[in-house]
């Protein structure tokens, strides 16, 4: 069972820098509203809990066309 994301828990930005997508390798844009980083190569959100993000393509969800054009 997952906890849902406490306010309060930030990512800490130079962290969020170094990190890459687990599957192309190519970069990811943090979705602070989500609570959420975007790979839009791999067409995936991989979640953020707790301020720490989750890297496990299982965990990640799908995302729409609207989502990647928008």
């Amino acid at each position: 069972m997952t906890q849902p994301n406490r306010p309060g828990h930030e990512v800490d930005p130079k962290f969020l820098e170094i990190l890459v997508c687990p599957l192309t390798k190519g970069p990811l844009v943090y979705d602070r509203a989500k609570q959420e980083l975007v790979s839009r190569a791999a067409r995936l959100a991989f979640p953020i809990r707790d301020g720490i993000p989750i890297m496990l393509a299982d965990e990640a969800r799908r995302l729409d066309e609207a989502e990647l054009n928008g």
